[in-house]
Protein backbone atom coordinates (compact mmCIF):
# COMPACT_ATOMS: atom_id res chain seq x y z
CA UNK A 1 0.00 0.00 0.00
CA UNK A 2 2.97 2.58 0.63
CA UNK A 3 4.43 1.58 -2.44
CA UNK A 4 0.77 2.71 -4.36
CA UNK A 5 0.73 5.65 -2.50
CA UNK A 6 4.41 6.46 -3.32
CA UNK A 7 4.03 5.92 -7.29
CA UNK A 8 0.66 7.40 -6.62
CA UNK A 9 2.36 10.87 -5.21
CA UNK A 10 5.32 10.87 -7.65
CA UNK A 11 2.33 10.93 -10.74
CA UNK A 12 1.16 14.04 -9.67
CA UNK A 13 3.83 15.59 -8.59
CA UNK A 14 5.60 14.98 -12.49
CA UNK A 15 1.74 16.13 -13.78
CA UNK A 16 1.88 19.10 -11.66
CA UNK A 17 6.15 19.71 -13.26
CA UNK A 18 4.79 18.85 -16.39
CA UNK A 19 1.77 21.61 -15.71
CA UNK A 20 4.28 24.74 -15.12
CA UNK A 21 6.72 23.54 -17.64
CA UNK A 22 3.98 23.47 -20.24
CA UNK A 23 2.25 27.10 -19.37
CA UNK A 24 6.03 28.19 -19.45
CA UNK A 25 6.55 26.68 -22.73
CA UNK A 26 3.03 27.47 -24.90
CA UNK A 27 2.22 31.27 -25.39
CA UNK A 28 -0.90 30.84 -25.15
CA UNK A 29 -1.06 29.30 -22.15
CA UNK A 30 0.93 32.25 -20.22
CA UNK A 31 -1.29 34.92 -21.88
CA UNK A 32 -4.09 33.16 -20.55
CA UNK A 33 -2.58 33.23 -17.28
CA UNK A 34 -1.70 36.79 -17.09
CA UNK A 35 -4.75 37.98 -18.95
CA UNK A 36 -6.70 36.72 -16.04
CA UNK A 37 -4.30 38.79 -13.49
CA UNK A 38 -4.99 41.88 -15.98
CA UNK A 39 -8.04 42.01 -17.54
CA UNK A 40 -7.68 45.19 -18.99
CA UNK A 41 -4.46 44.59 -20.73
CA UNK A 42 -5.33 43.99 -24.49
CA UNK A 43 -4.86 40.20 -24.89
CA UNK A 44 -3.24 41.10 -29.08
CA UNK A 45 -0.97 43.31 -26.88
CA UNK A 46 0.33 40.76 -24.17
CA UNK A 47 -0.10 38.01 -27.04
CA UNK A 48 3.08 40.09 -29.04
CA UNK A 49 4.47 41.00 -25.44
CA UNK A 50 4.92 37.02 -24.76
CA UNK A 51 5.93 36.65 -28.31
CA UNK A 52 8.53 38.38 -28.41
CA UNK A 53 10.20 37.35 -24.42
CA UNK A 54 9.87 33.87 -25.64
CA UNK A 55 11.30 34.16 -29.03
CA UNK A 56 14.16 35.93 -27.28
CA UNK A 57 14.60 33.20 -24.54
CA UNK A 58 14.49 29.96 -27.62
CA UNK A 59 17.52 32.26 -29.33
CA UNK A 60 19.73 33.05 -26.58
CA UNK A 61 18.46 35.19 -24.06
CA UNK A 62 18.31 33.97 -20.32
CA UNK A 63 14.61 33.47 -18.96
CA UNK A 64 13.77 36.08 -16.43
CA UNK A 65 11.22 36.37 -13.68
CA UNK A 66 9.24 39.48 -14.68
CA UNK A 67 8.37 41.16 -17.69
CA UNK A 68 6.71 44.68 -17.88
CA UNK A 69 4.28 45.49 -21.06
CA UNK A 70 3.64 49.17 -22.13
CA UNK A 71 0.69 49.65 -24.51
CA UNK A 72 1.39 53.67 -26.09
CA UNK A 73 -1.98 52.88 -27.79
CA UNK A 74 -3.20 54.23 -24.72
CA UNK A 75 -3.49 58.01 -23.60
CA UNK A 76 -1.02 59.33 -21.01
CA UNK A 77 -3.63 60.32 -18.76
CA UNK A 78 -4.61 56.14 -18.47
CA UNK A 79 -2.39 53.80 -16.68
CA UNK A 80 -1.02 51.98 -19.45
CA UNK A 81 2.15 49.74 -17.77
CA UNK A 82 1.48 46.51 -16.49
CA UNK A 83 4.49 44.34 -14.42
CA UNK A 84 4.33 41.21 -14.01
CA UNK A 85 5.52 38.07 -11.65
CA UNK A 86 6.37 35.43 -14.17
CA UNK A 87 6.89 32.97 -11.79
CA UNK A 88 3.34 32.92 -10.01
CA UNK A 89 1.93 34.68 -13.03
CA UNK A 90 0.56 37.50 -11.03
CA UNK A 91 0.67 41.26 -11.30
CA UNK A 92 2.93 43.01 -9.50
CA UNK A 93 1.98 46.49 -10.43
CA UNK A 94 -0.25 48.80 -13.07
CA UNK A 95 1.06 52.50 -13.32
CA UNK A 96 1.26 55.68 -15.62
CA UNK A 97 3.78 56.04 -17.62
CA UNK A 98 5.06 59.15 -19.77
CA UNK A 99 6.03 58.59 -23.21
CA UNK A 100 8.50 61.04 -25.10
CA UNK A 101 8.18 64.31 -25.91
CA UNK A 102 8.77 64.21 -29.36
CA UNK A 103 5.99 61.05 -29.98
CA UNK A 104 3.06 63.21 -29.03
CA UNK A 105 0.70 64.82 -26.33
CA UNK A 106 -2.00 62.53 -24.52
CA UNK A 107 -1.35 60.50 -27.46
CA UNK A 108 2.01 58.82 -28.68
CA UNK A 109 2.28 58.40 -32.11
CA UNK A 110 5.73 58.59 -33.45
CA UNK A 111 8.57 56.68 -32.32
CA UNK A 112 12.48 56.80 -32.96
CA UNK A 113 15.69 55.43 -32.61
CA UNK A 114 17.42 58.14 -33.16
CA UNK A 115 19.80 60.20 -30.60
CA UNK A 116 18.15 63.55 -30.38
CA UNK A 117 14.21 62.25 -31.13
CA UNK A 118 13.02 62.91 -27.47
CA UNK A 119 10.50 60.17 -29.10
CA UNK A 120 10.12 57.18 -27.08
CA UNK A 121 10.81 53.70 -29.12
CA UNK A 122 8.66 50.57 -29.35
CA UNK A 123 9.71 46.82 -29.20
CA UNK A 124 11.84 44.49 -26.33
CA UNK A 125 14.20 45.74 -24.35
CA UNK A 126 15.76 43.74 -21.38
CA UNK A 127 16.66 45.46 -18.31
CA UNK A 128 20.24 46.29 -16.33
CA UNK A 129 21.95 48.10 -14.06
CA UNK A 130 20.51 50.63 -11.36
CA UNK A 131 22.46 54.05 -11.10
CA UNK A 132 21.79 57.25 -9.24
CA UNK A 133 21.87 60.00 -11.99
CA UNK A 134 20.21 63.26 -12.61
CA UNK A 135 16.49 61.83 -12.13
CA UNK A 136 18.29 59.75 -9.18
CA UNK A 137 17.89 56.49 -8.94
CA UNK A 138 16.96 54.57 -11.99
CA UNK A 139 17.60 51.73 -14.38
CA UNK A 140 18.90 51.46 -17.48
CA UNK A 141 17.93 49.19 -20.30
CA UNK A 142 19.12 47.80 -23.79
CA UNK A 143 17.14 47.68 -26.60
CA UNK A 144 17.09 44.21 -28.42
CA UNK A 145 15.82 45.14 -31.56
CA UNK A 146 18.15 46.86 -34.36
CA UNK A 147 17.29 50.06 -35.79
CA UNK A 148 13.82 50.15 -33.12
CA UNK A 149 15.37 50.38 -29.67
CA UNK A 150 18.91 49.63 -30.09
CA UNK A 151 20.20 52.74 -29.38
CA UNK A 152 18.26 52.68 -26.21
CA UNK A 153 21.49 52.76 -24.03
CA UNK A 154 22.97 55.89 -25.97
CA UNK A 155 19.82 57.93 -25.89
CA UNK A 156 19.69 57.20 -22.11
CA UNK A 157 16.46 55.99 -21.94
CA UNK A 158 15.98 54.53 -18.89
CA UNK A 159 13.43 54.01 -16.10
CA UNK A 160 13.19 56.92 -13.79
CA UNK A 161 10.91 59.06 -11.46
CA UNK A 162 9.05 62.35 -12.54
CA UNK A 163 7.24 64.62 -10.93
CA UNK A 164 4.98 64.71 -14.00
CA UNK A 165 4.30 61.55 -13.98
CA UNK A 166 1.27 62.45 -11.19
CA UNK A 167 -2.78 61.95 -10.99
CA UNK A 168 -2.33 65.92 -9.88
CA UNK A 169 -0.53 66.45 -13.79
CA UNK A 170 -3.25 64.99 -15.14
CA UNK A 171 -5.95 66.80 -13.56
CA UNK A 172 -4.49 70.16 -14.41
CA UNK A 173 -3.45 69.20 -18.13
CA UNK A 174 -5.26 66.30 -19.02
CA UNK A 175 -2.50 64.20 -19.81
CA UNK A 176 1.27 63.53 -18.19
CA UNK A 177 3.77 65.63 -18.63
CA UNK A 178 6.22 64.27 -21.15
CA UNK A 179 10.41 62.84 -21.12
CA UNK A 180 13.05 63.20 -23.45
CA UNK A 181 12.17 59.47 -24.76
CA UNK A 182 12.26 57.76 -21.17
CA UNK A 183 9.55 55.40 -20.00
CA UNK A 184 8.97 57.66 -16.51
CA UNK A 185 6.93 56.88 -13.58
CA UNK A 186 5.44 57.99 -10.54
CA UNK A 187 8.07 59.05 -8.30
CA UNK A 188 6.00 56.53 -5.10
CA UNK A 189 5.96 53.59 -7.77
CA UNK A 190 9.43 54.18 -8.75
CA UNK A 191 10.95 51.55 -6.15
CA UNK A 192 8.29 48.93 -6.43
CA UNK A 193 9.08 49.08 -10.48
CA UNK A 194 12.54 49.33 -10.34
CA UNK A 195 13.41 46.67 -7.53
CA UNK A 196 11.20 44.09 -9.34
CA UNK A 197 12.43 44.91 -13.11
CA UNK A 198 16.14 45.26 -12.40
CA UNK A 199 19.08 43.37 -13.90
CA UNK A 200 17.93 41.09 -16.54
CA UNK A 201 13.84 41.39 -17.21
CA UNK A 202 11.96 42.09 -20.08
CA UNK A 203 9.92 45.14 -20.84
CA UNK A 204 8.07 45.54 -23.88
CA UNK A 205 6.54 48.70 -25.32
CA UNK A 206 3.57 48.44 -27.93
CA UNK A 207 2.43 50.69 -30.28
CA UNK A 208 0.32 49.78 -33.41
CA UNK A 209 2.41 50.26 -35.97
CA UNK A 210 2.11 47.88 -38.95
CA UNK A 211 5.98 47.78 -40.48
CA UNK A 212 7.51 47.34 -36.67
CA UNK A 213 4.67 44.65 -36.50
CA UNK A 214 5.74 43.04 -39.80
CA UNK A 215 9.40 43.15 -39.59
CA UNK A 216 10.36 42.93 -36.26
CA UNK A 217 12.18 39.49 -35.81
CA UNK A 218 10.95 38.58 -31.79
CA UNK A 219 6.98 39.66 -33.59
CA UNK A 220 7.93 37.26 -36.57
CA UNK A 221 10.46 34.69 -35.15
CA UNK A 222 12.90 33.14 -36.80
CA UNK A 223 14.20 29.83 -36.80
CA UNK A 224 18.34 29.16 -35.78
CA UNK A 225 20.55 28.85 -38.81
CA UNK A 226 23.23 26.00 -38.76
CA UNK A 227 25.28 27.98 -37.15
CA UNK A 228 23.42 28.54 -34.24
CA UNK A 229 22.58 32.24 -34.63
CA UNK A 230 19.98 33.77 -35.52
CA UNK A 231 19.92 36.73 -37.90
CA UNK A 232 17.97 40.39 -36.84
CA UNK A 233 17.90 39.32 -33.35
CA UNK A 234 20.18 41.13 -30.35
CA UNK A 235 23.12 39.69 -29.30
CA UNK A 236 22.15 37.38 -25.96
CA UNK A 237 21.88 38.44 -22.69
CA UNK A 238 22.34 36.68 -19.36
CA UNK A 239 20.77 38.72 -17.70
CA UNK A 240 21.32 39.04 -13.56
Amino acid sequence: MKSFFSRWAGVVLACVAFSSQALAAEPDGLVSALSRAAPDLKRDVLHHAVAAMQCATAHGHAPSSRLAVIDFSLPSNERRLWLFDLTDNTLLAHELVAHGMGSGELHATRFSNHVGSHQSSLGLFRTEETYMGRHGYSLRMDGLEDGINSNARERAVVIHAAEYVDPAWILRHGRLGRSHGCPAVRPAALLQVVENLKGGQFLFSYYPDQHWLRTSPYLNCPAKNGSGRTAGLGAAHTGG
